[in-house]
């Protein structure tokens, strides 16, 4: 079993995985799915102990990957991406070679090898060089060097990739019986060979996982496509939509060699068209030729998921930048109203320094205007003196 919990990888500013969890259990075969640049390769090297997580945990068998990695690494055959092979040795060398890194017992090393040449098909070229073999065959001597070690869990990252028809039938075929007796994650660009091989698909896109399920109910997922093909020499497919309003789209996806033209017909999954069509079109003047529902694949649902999730991402990330735009221009009005605010408190400061300035100076004019009286009334009552005292020395005289 591999349990993938909240596992993120950056490399600087950069996110290649997004904290994405899923579990694969014994015995199943699983599709990993996404387009490049999805974090496929990141996530499988990260499982396989290439590289570290930046955040979070993988156990592999009940071993942590990080804290445990030799016990981990036993646990899995790894068959990388474009085939690296010692080229110049022989088929039989490079599987004992690679036996002799997995650390099999001595004992058990021939018969390994001799097992693994016959359970992947390379008995009769065992004793040939690398470099001289077909791509299949160089393929199918990578998948025996990932088994040699007898791995519970088998990572195969385009293992049909470069290779004839005949040769992916062949791979195919292998890998089928590799999941009678292993578990095993299959990366793939060719959508038809996960939904003919695995139990079970896991499709990421940048850096996070959309869907987990089984190629069926991806395939049969509700949806509610016709395929018509009509003659319309008048042209009234065009209006359509307007007779039947139910049709979210009506697309012409083929003109064929009699005159007649296919089209794709969309509608809400609870509405029927074939009985509006068998109504409508004979008034037009539309001959029907053919009608029947569009079967979906898994790359219609992939196509599907992947559009529809990237789609979400651009919403998602367009309300952040407008959420940020949003917040910038709060922070500008704030800072615009504290400046205000600011500016009148500054002023009313002013005013107040200006209105206290012009007390004082009227304190200080009231309080000059008093001891100017104060004065007078001294002098007044000193000149009142002077003359009382006169008029009693005169008296006196007298």
């Amino acid at each position: 079993m591999i349990e993938v919990k909240n596992v993120t990888k950056k490399y600087g500013n950069f996110v290649a995985v997004d904290n994405i969890s899923f579990t694969v259990n014994d015995g199943e075969v699983v599709g990993f799915l996404g387009p490049n640049g999805a974090g496929k390769s990141t996530t499988m090297n990260m499982i396989t102990g290439f590289i570290e997580p930046t955040d979070g945990t993988i156990i592999v068998n009940g071993f942590d990957a990080s804290k445990q990695p030799i016990k981990a690494k036993q646990q899995i055959g790894y068959m990388p991406e474009g085939v690296p092979l010692y080229t110049d040795l022989t088929v039989k060398e490079f599987v004992t070679y690679m036996a002799e890194l997995k650390r099999v017992p001595h004992k058990e090393k021939k018969e390994r090898v001799t097992n693994v040449l016959r359970e992947t098909g390379i008995e009769d070229v065992a004793n040939r060089l690398i470099k001289n073999l077909s791509r299949g065959y160089k393929q199918r001597v990578s998948l025996a060097g990932a088994l040699v070690g007898d791995p519970k869990i088998v990572i195969l990252d385009e293992p049909t990739v470069g290779l004839d028809p005949k040769q992916i039938t062949e791979i195919r075929q292998l890998i089928k019986r590799l999941g009678k007796k292993h578990t095993v994650i299959l990366s793939s660009h060719i959508l038809s060979e996960v939904s003919q091989i695995c139990e079970k698909v896991i499709i990421i896109n940048k850096g996070k996982i959309v869907a987990v399920d089984t190629p069926a109910n991806l395939e049969t997922e509700k949806q509610n496509v016709i395929m018509l093909t009509v003659e319309d020499k008048r042209n009234n497919m065009k209006a359509l939509q307007n007779d039947i309003p139910e049709i979210t789209e009506c697309k012409c996806v083929k003109d064929n060699d009699d005159g007649t033209k296919q089209y794709m017909l969309k509608s809400s999954t609870e509405f029927d068209l074939r009985k509006k069509l068998f109504d409508v079109l004979p008034k037009k003047d539309i001959t029907i030729f053919e009608l029947k529902s569009a079967e979906k694949s898994l790359e219609d649902a992939f196509i599907t998921i992947i559009d529809e999730n990237t789609k979400k991402r651009r919403a998602e990330a367009e309300a952040a930048e407008k959420a940020k735009e949003h917040e910038k221009e709060l922070k500008e009005e704030s800072k615009k109203a504290q400046k205000e605010e600011k500016a009148e408190n500054k002023k009313a400061k002013k005013e107040a320094k200006k209105e206290e300035k012009g007390k004082a100076k009227a304190e200080k004019v009231d309080n000059k205007q008093e001891k100017e009286q104060s004065k007078i009334k001294r002098q007044l009552k000193s000149e009142n003196k002077k003359e009382k005292t006169k008029e009693t020395k005169k008296g006196g005289e007298k």
